[in-house]
């Protein structure tokens, strides 16, 4: 790993939006501070602070993580079901930023649409967190490199190939990836790749840490001497009417044995969850040695406890 910039402390963002809201030396220090609090060596905390779960999508680890998260960091977590607030519906993403921003000390959101976040940036006074959006899911990545380092050690140097849809998972785990010098390629079908903007942003990052970004519609190519394989869903939420479709398109884009013989023998299987056994990773791929996938949603709860305790401090 690139040495460690040093402890969490307060970060220059109020608001954790994009992977790329924070700098490469405190991408670091966040990934050392999950370190620290995994170790039990980190016992830092937010007691007395609450933070509200505002949800228009339903998840396990996403809840379960930043409640935890704040349970044992000594604040306390109020979630807010798409039922009970309507965010855009019932009441308009104005107000209800401005009413929690009265009663809670941060929120973190889990939306649709991108622009809903900005919105409750914009128009409250409190840290926003994107706990998933449609453009990004930064939380996400963040768990994805403390696992990568834990099982392949230091990330420069180390290659990713994402197998499957550019989405706001593979957005947000590129730029994480080009800004601490680890190589990423992607193989994704035709009209599923990463937009042509999100690739040049990216790197630009990768530039100054010496990785590089591939692209390409192969992949076994993308797989070729790779130290972690990376695959999601075909169709995520909100995406249901075009599942079929999706399905065609990404039929031969399974990771299985094949995949992982042309990787390093020491690879390992990364996937987000919830996965559909039999489609995007073959059936009883997630169970076998090589995966990776639990220790990476487990590391969702201690990449949370950092950035809370950044943002709260």
């Amino acid at each position: 790993m690139p040495p460690i910039i040093g402890r969490p402390g307060q970060l220059k963002t109020r608001h954790f939006l994009s992977i790329t809201d924070v700098t490469p030396e405190e991408l670091r220090a966040l990934l050392f501070g999950a370190l620290s609090f995994k170790d039990g060596k980190e016992s830092r905390d937010v007691k007395g602070r609450s933070l509200a779960l505002l949800f228009e999508k339903p998840s396990l680890r996403t809840r379960l993580s930043f409640e935890v998260a704040m349970a044992q960091l000594g604040g306390h977590c109020i979630y807010l079901s798409p039922a009970e607030v309507g965010v855009g519906k019932r009441e308009s993403v104005r107000d209800v930023a401005q009413v929690i921003s009265r009663m809670v000390d941060a929120v973190a959101a889990r939306t649709f649409a991108h622009s809903t976040l900005e919105d409750l940036a914009s128009y409250g006074t409190i840290p926003v967190i994107n706990a998933l959006s449609d453009l990004e899911h930064p939380c996400q990545a963040l768990a994805d490199l403390l696992t990568l380092f834990e099982h392949q050690g230091d990330l420069a140097g180390k290659t990713i190939a994402y197998v499957g849809d550019g989405n706001n998972c593979a957005i947000s785990l590129l730029y994480a990836s080009a800004m601490m010098g680890v190589n990423f390629r992607i193989a994704s079908p035709p009209r599923y790749e990463l937009p042509s903007d999100v690739l040049v942003k990216a790197r630009k990052y990768a530039g100054d840490s010496e990785s590089t970004v591939f692209t390409t519609n192969d992949p076994k190519t993308a797989s070729q001497g790779a130290d972690a394989i990376y695959t999601d869903v075909w169709a995520s939420m909100g995406q249901e009417e075009a599942a079929a479709e999706r399905h065609d398109a990404f039929a031969g884009f399974q990771v299985g044995e094949e995949l992982f013989a042309a990787a390093n023998s020491g690879a390992i299987l990364l996937h987000p969850l919830p996965a559909h056994h039999g489609e995007e990773v073959a059936e009883g791929l997630l169970y076998q040695p090589r995966s990776a996938v639990f220790d990476q949603a487990e590391n969702r709860l201690h990449v949370q406890k950092a950035l809370l305790a950044a943002l709260l401090k």
